[in-house]
Order: structure tokens, then C-alpha cells, then sequence
């Protein structure tokens, strides 16, 4: 180790993103099976985003996002060339940010804040859209759960930004 680097502890390493991810990609579900909308711009409640179907039903899930380089994963794994984020039915994509670190942290995005609950798990219908496979295909790539801590305005190219750690 060099003596000018002390020894930092795993919650300092943690805490610490070498740059702010960006929104590259909003979307709303309005209802089960129903085309998502994709806005430039959405409102976000205390019980998610505003006419997205999930809003409210659980606040450990309030909001969910996918990291946006996994779509490149995806493609490979399923064959799929060109994937549009709207068919992964995620609310939001975010590029720059490794989205898995945020696990259990509080992170800004335009004026709203969230924290990570969880990992956002595939569902079945990733096999009807991708064919045999696409449920595994997503597993570890399908992005993250949050709560919303405060309500606010999310726009796309909004920073998002890690919150330092209240001690």
C-alpha cells in the first residue's frame, strides 16, 4: 500500500461514484399490457411517478430503474438488435452510474430524491418478448428498486447524483 493512501474502510469505498449518471430514458406505465409512454419529463409523487400503474401499490418499489450499458448485455444474451428500453418496461434508464452500488443509498435525480430498496428482478413476460431464455437472459441485468424519499421533477439528461452518507 502507499504510505500517502491511508487505509479506508469498505463504507468509505462505497460511498464514493467516480462521476453522476444521467436519465437517458423515462417511461411510464399507464396500465398492464399497455404501450409505455415515454416522456420527456415526469412528476414524481410520494407514490412514484405520475401515471405510471405502480404508483402507490408499494414503496419499496415506488420507482424502478435499469442500468442503460446492460442493454448492450441484453442484446447479446437474446439476439436482439437495437433493444428500446420501453420494452423492459423499467421507469427509468440511467447511463454512467453502476446502479448495483446504489444498494441501501439515497441518490437525487432532477429534484427528487429515492433510495435504492432492491434489485428488480425479470418477469415472465421477458420470454414472450425475447423467446425461450429471456427471463435468464435479464436475470442480474434487470436494474433496481426504489422508495421516494421526497417528491420532485424528473427530466431527461437530470444528473444522479449519490447523497453523502448521513452519519
Amino acid at each position: 500500500m502507499r504510505e500517502d493512501h491511508p487505509l479506508e474502510t469498505l463504507a468509505t469505498l462505497k460511498s464514493r461514484f467516480p462521476r453522476p449518471g444521467r436519465v437517458v430514458f423515462i417511461g411510464v406505465r399507464p396500465a398492464r399490457r399497455a404501450p409505455v409512454e415515454v416522456p420527456d419529463r415526469v412528476e414524481v409523487t410520494e407514490a412514484g411517478l405520475v401515471g405510471d400503474r405502480y404508483a402507490g401499490r408499494d414503496g419499496k418499489r415506488a420507482v424502478t430503474l435499469i442500468q442503460y450499458e446492460h442493454l448492450r448485455v441484453i442484446e447479446s444474451l437474446t439476439g436482439c438488435e437495437a433493444l428500446d428500453p420501453a420494452l423492459l418496461r423499467r421507469n427509468l434508464a440511467v447511463a454512467g452510474l453502476n446502479l448495483l452500488a446504489l444498494r441501501g443509498q439515497r441518490f437525487r435525480i432532477g429534484s427528487a430524491l429515492f433510495e435504492a430498496t432492491g434489485a428488480c428482478a425479470p418477469c415472465s413476460r421477458m420470454e414472450e418478448l425475447f423467446g425461450a431464455g429471456g427471463y435468464n437472459a435479464l436475470r442480474g441485468h434487470g436494474g433496481i428498486t426504489a422508495r421516494v424519499i421526497e417528491p420532485g421533477i424528473i427530466e431527461l439528461g437530470d444528473s444522479v447524483v449519490v447523497e453523502p452518507p448521513t452519519v
